[in-house]
């Protein structure tokens, strides 16, 4: 299970912050910056108490507040590509 403090990225590699909002919730973890799209799927299900055959529809806001689909491994690398330019924030995902 990803640590729920760390940095919010390092290097090429390193961890990305992740806050989730799900349900009126807000869920804060890092995860691996090479988790894959299934993982980072599993891990939202396992923050937000759902159950592994939930469908799921990721959302992550960018830089000018655009709502942005993950939904392949390849979105995915955009999206912590990305949030490593605004180092202070992180990945914001909304489930």
């Amino acid at each position: 299970m990803p640590s729920r403090t760390g940095p919010k990225m390092e290097g090429s590699g390193g961890r990305v912050r992740l806050k989730a909002h799900y349900g009126g919730d807000i869920f804060i973890t890092s995860v691996d910056a090479a988790t894959t799209f299934e993982e980072l799927c599993e891990e939202v299900r396992d923050m937000c108490r759902l159950h592994q055959q939930h469908p799921l529809t990721l959302k992550w806001v960018d830089s000018e507040g655009d709502p942005c689909t993950v939904s392949s491994q390849m979105e995915l690398e955009e999206a912590f590509r990305l949030a490593r330019q605004c180092r202070d924030e992180g990945l914001i995902i909304h489930g």
